[in-house]
């Protein structure tokens, strides 16, 4: 199977000529690619993939042409934003990871008054880049075309009324379980909590938001395993 490269450019039409940025050109460098190899790119901008040889390696540049376009879309039916009070440790990769592979548009990282990763200004800033190239890269092993966004770090209370538009979810314990929307929304935001969950004012400030409790079951989730479940019921509820 060709090398799968995440491309941050425009890619218009067969025959365009393309110097890769850094980030690819190191990928195919590690993967040894000499010209004449056959490559898929993608920009993320479009519903579909296109298959490229490269024409030149270099140490610093790798150029490819496009060849043909192959339509393709893989995103869920619902297109569902992920906010997470950020788990610490590197937590928050793995989540970003197989947030992802299975199928979230957008990921908004939250800080509440019980978490333990506290991020801002700078420091940030680079953790959200980060996010983003894990994003990228797990985009690339599982054949999606386009890449979720990571949204800047906010403040739970700050971010609560500038929630996205459409159906919102609370993960709580204790309240009653999911049950299959009819019909399903074209957007839905999931807010999930840190290791030591929200507040109940958090809770009640999401609520008057807002946003509608919804229980996970009997067992108490770990702060990046409850999005993970959520976002896998979806896709299979909705055949996606």
């Amino acid at each position: 199977m060709p090398a799968r490269l995440f491309v941050d450019l425009p890619l218009s039409a067969a025959g365009q000529v393309l110097d890769l940025s850094p980030g690819p050109t190191r990928h195919a460098q590690v993967l040894r690619l000499q010209p004449g190899d056959a490559i898929t790119v993608f920009d993320g901008r479009a519903p579909g993939q296109w298959t490229a040889e490269v024409t030149h390696m270099g140490r610093s540049v790798v150029q490819v042409v496009l060849r043909d376009f192959e339509p393709l879309e893989r995103e869920l039916s619902v297109a569902v934003t992920l906010a997470v009070v950020m788990p610490a440790n590197d937590r928050m990769d793995f989540l970003v990871e197989k947030a992802t592979e299975l199928g979230a548009m957008a990921l908004q990282p939250l800080v509440a008054e019980r978490s333990v990763l506290r991020l801002s200004g700078e420091r940030a800033d680079k953790k959200v880049a980060h996010w983003q190239g894990v994003a990228q890269a797990a985009a690339e092993q599982c054949g999606r075309v386009r890449v979720p966004r990571l949204q800047p770090v906010r403040p739970l209370a700050a971010w609560l009324n500038e929630a996205s538009p459409g159906l919102r979810w609370l993960a709580s314990p204790g309240a009653d379980p999911l049950k299959t929307p009819a019909p399903w929304p074209s957007a839905l935001t999931l807010l999930t909590g840190p290791e030591g969950g929200l507040s109940p004012a958090e809770e009640a400030a999401a609520v008057a938001a807002g946003f509608v409790r919804v229980g996970l079951g009997h067992r108490i989730l770990r702060a990046d395993t409850a999005p993970l479940s959520v976002l896998a019921w979806v896709g299979l509820a909705t055949g996606a």
